[in-house]
């Protein structure tokens, strides 16, 4: 089912992920990285509606469940690189450095419980979806930069990506200790 709705958002998903940074870098910065933060919001729109989708139409398949955690990564962790690249700042890079290692903590993990066929005790958490969420939000503001009506919009994009890493991290320690209870027992 490689033509389903949830695919193709997924695909989606992975070709804005170019267009976003190229609107970020060759744009003029003040309507080019407004326009990043839109396209960064739809595809973070498509994250939800391709698994709800896939589910409410009948339509998973295994090239979706394959997919959709790779779209996810290449953009989160593009858009990281990019503002990180921006900013260059400590207070940026540290955080994104965090997500970045567990993302890589988290899919090998997943990885080697699936190789053990327990794939299943690594299943995505309500947590996981949190820490999500809370991902896109900051990045969707850090991405935009700039106030509005006088909201201080990047202040507020690296608060929320101060939560991000404390959910980041959170959600990793659950992970982990689900993991180890399932392969020793």
């Amino acid at each position: 089912m490689i033509y389903s709705v949830a695919n193709i958002l997924t695909f989606l998903r992975i070709l804005i992920t170019p267009l976003l940074v190229v609107v970020y870098y060759f744009l003029p910065e003040h309507w080019g990285m407004p326009l990043a933060a839109a396209l960064f919001g739809v595809a973070s729109v498509t994250d939800w509606l391709d698994g709800y989708l896939a589910r409410k139409l009948d339509q998973v398949s295994k090239l979706g469940a394959f997919l959709d955690p790779i779209a996810d990564k290449l953009i989160i962790v593009t858009v990281l690189v990019v503002i990180v690249d921006r900013h260059g700042q400590l207070f940026i890079l540290v955080p994104a450095l965090i997500i970045i290692a567990r993302e890589l903590v988290v899919s090998g993990l997943r990885e080697w419980m699936s190789e053990l066929g327990k794939r299943d005790s690594v299943a995505v958490s309500m947590l996981g979806k949190l820490k999500t969420a809370a991902q896109m939000m900051a990045l969707f503001f850090l991405l935009y930069y700039y106030p509005v009506l006088g909201i201080p919009v990047f202040e507020i994009g690296v608060l929320l990506l101060y939560v991000a890493v404390v959910l980041t991290l959170w959600s990793m320690m659950l992970y982990i200790s689900r993991a180890a209870r399932s392969y020793q027992g």
